[in-house]
């Protein structure tokens, strides 16, 4: 058995194994992503009886945190063969490639997982639940123009969502002409594009969507607020009369919307990470405590931050004085927002007294969290 990670020009050797796995993705997707996504990942495998047994993909995101951009990565195609199943090779693949993101410096890496319980044992954490909810569409007597984006179009669509949402987030990908490109080829991949909803030559909505025989869906529809019938209509024509609803992801908030935890986390370099995130307005943190990390031991300190009134940034330094105990896991549900300081104090190995908990209390949680990302 050998764990290796795979020269760009030895990608294309892990597509039988992801054609295996993952039966149910079409020629036409695996063509492009093999074609456009490998080029600038990561890929790493366990190698056995010689071919390619197991495998794990990092695919790059640039993240907006904050004020702040960092280089992350997010985890994909975690896959092995049926034969070499129960050997703990997931768990090999999964601990290198943290290892050597954290030795990058890389604040955090996402993924959306095949079942939760997979991933909680290497201290990832659900963070972000997606609005989801299904629509039959309407009727609108507003006729704007809608049409599928092509390549000239994406450096419109960023400069869309960067004027009208970007601000919205705390965290999310950033979205670039490059990004939108690499969209709608996704999209035409699974029978499907990115509709723009346009008045004139200015774009007033847009979504991203696929189409197969008995099911639409939508993925991330962002319009400003006044094109909500004609996004609607757009719902209504993409059914085609089929007498079935199209599933919308990360929907607006509204009637028979759910919220559906999508994206879990697992925080890498802990000193990194806490130098992104803000105290809020007109608070003066100071605080230490402890971190357990039994996976990147290097996390395992004792942490001091402070900061507040003149500069909302957190100023992360070492000390020895702890005045409490958090696990990386239970510190990333509560610095994204995802769990309050009671609810992670009943964690196991956590320690949190009442000074402490006043001072956690002051940092902004990431609760503003975006992370459609597909593959």
């Amino acid at each position: 058995m050998q764990l290796r990670k795979l020269e760009i020009n030895e990608h294309g050797r892990t597509r039988t194994l992801w054609e295996k796995v993952f039966a149910e993705d079409s020629r036409e997707f695996l063509d492009y992503y093999y074609f456009i996504k490998t080029r600038d990942n990561q890929i790493y495998v366990i190698e056995e009886d010689g071919g390619v047994r197991s495998m794990l993909q990092l695919n790059p995101y640039l993240l907006q945190v904050e004020d702040r951009q960092f280089p992350c990565n997010y985890i994909i195609a975690v896959a092995t063969e049926e034969n070499y199943r129960k050997r703990g090779y997931m768990g090999e693949l999964l601990r290198k490639a943290m290892q050597d993101m954290y030795a990058r410096k890389e604040p955090f890496t996402f993924l959306m997982p095949a079942a939760e319980a997979i991933y909680t044992p290497y201290d990832f954490r659900f963070v972000y639940a997606q609005n989801q909810c299904e629509s039959m569409g309407t009727d609108s007597a507003a006729e704007l123009e809608l049409t599928d984006a092509g390549m000239r179009d994406a450096a419109d669509m960023a400069a869309f969502f960067n004027q009208y949402f970007a601000e919205k987030y705390q965290v999310c990908a950033v979205r670039d002409e490059t990004y939108y490109q690499t969209m709608i080829f996704e999209q035409q991949s699974e029978n499907g594009g990115v509709k723009l909803i346009k008045e004139g030559q200015d774009i007033k909505g847009m979504f991203a969507y696929a189409s197969e025989e008995n099911v639409v869906e939508i993925r991330e529809p962002l319009y400003l607020d006044e094109y909500e019938a004609q996004f609607q209509k757009a719902v209504r024509d993409l059914r085609s009369g089929r007498d079935v609803p199209v599933k919308i992801y990360a929907c607006r908030n509204g009637e028979h919307v759910k919220k559906v935890p999508i994206i879990m986390v697992r925080i890498l370099h802990l000193e990194t990470f806490l130098s992104a995130v803000k105290v809020k307005e007109g608070e003066r943190l100071s605080c230490s405590f402890a971190v357990l990390d039994s996976i990147i031991t290097k996390n395992s300190r004792v942490w001091k931050l402070t900061g507040g009134q003149d500069s909302r940034d957190v100023q992360v330094s070492e000390t020895e004085d702890s005045e409490g105990v958090l696990t990386i896991s239970a510190l990333t549900s509560f610095l994204f927002g995802y769990k309050t300081v009671d609810e992670i104090r009943g964690e196991e190995g956590v320690i949190i007294p009442g000074q402490l908990e006043n001072e956690l209390n002051k940092i902004q949680a990431l609760k503003q969290t975006y992370l459609n990302e597909i593959v």
